[in-house]
């Protein structure tokens, strides 16, 4: 009998110790730990990675003689991290593009991105987002003197340039089914391109088409909007926690005049 009750009495240590131990698991995962806090991740880091553009004058652009990336995106990234954390994290920029913006959020790379980003629900179902931080609106940009005036202009015959990965080339499709549509990496090389005479008109965002139009005179935005594109700024999937943080950070910007500051600096229609 004393075998029996020795085994006995072992089994029932080993079952109260894997009990505590699937406890202890499952209190873990109810609570979530510290390293499923993206805010906590990025002030145990020390700096917050923006994914912002680099060739988007006014918003987000590198400037080829000093090397430093400046725009509007950019001072509202600075302005939304310091709501949060102060001076405990820096801001660290990255390059993204219309094309690769989701994929380096997804993958881990930046943090949030900051890049005239138009909120739509296929991109809702991939990322979240802040509430919107700007409104946009699609338009054209044409060489002055040009006939086209409106979107109404671009019929059978004509090429229109916008970027890979932007919401503009479907856009433009359904306002003008006739017109032919070409796709560049990024918006310098499409404004090189419609410079170059490789098409008649770029379409994207009035907002970043007044930039162009600001690095050249030649060029003007012309035929008002066709489009809304509200711009929010994007977070992984389901990072509820930042998302929370960022949209409180924008309201307390609104709030307090700075954010129309930081427009008025970059955006004069």
């Amino acid at each position: 009998m004393g075998k029996v009750k020795k085994w006995l009495a072992t089994g029932l240590i080993f079952v109260l110790a894997a009990a505590l131990v699937a406890g202890c698991g499952k209190s873990k995962t109810t609570g979530g730990s510290a390293s499923d806090d993206p805010i906590k991740k990025i002030e145990d880091r020390g700096k917050l990675v923006v994914g912002v553009k680099y060739d988007t004058y006014l918003f987000g652009y590198k400037d080829p003689k000093t090397g430093k990336v400046e725009g509007f995106d950019v001072d509202i990234a600075k302005a939304i991290s310091k709501k949060i954390f102060g001076d405990k994290v820096k801001v660290e920029l990255k390059e993204v593009t219309s094309k690769t913006r989701i994929p380096m959020l997804q993958n881990g790379d930046v943090d949030m991105v900051v890049a005239t980003m138009t909120i739509t629900p296929d991109r809702k179902k991939v990322v979240d987002f802040s509430d919107v931080y700007f409104d946009a609106g699609q338009s054209l940009l044409v060489k002055k003197g040009s006939k086209i005036k409106s979107v109404k202009d671009l019929t059978k015959g004509t090429k229109v340039l916008t970027v890979k990965g932007a919401t503009s080339g479907d856009n433009v499709k359904k306002a003008a089914p006739d017109t032919q549509v070409l796709e560049y990496e990024n918006y310098q090389e499409a404004f090189t391109a419609l410079k170059s005479g490789k098409g008649d008109a770029l379409t994207t965002d009035n907002s970043i088409l007044y930039g162009m139009a600001a690095q050249d005179p030649n060029y003007q935005v012309v035929g008002g909007t066709f489009t809304n594109e509200p711009y929010g700024i994007a977070m992984k999937k389901g990072n509820t926690k930042l998302v929370k943080a960022v949209n409180k950070a924008l309201k307390e910007l609104k709030d307090s005049g700075e954010y129309d500051k930081i427009k008025n600096k970059w955006i004069k229609e």
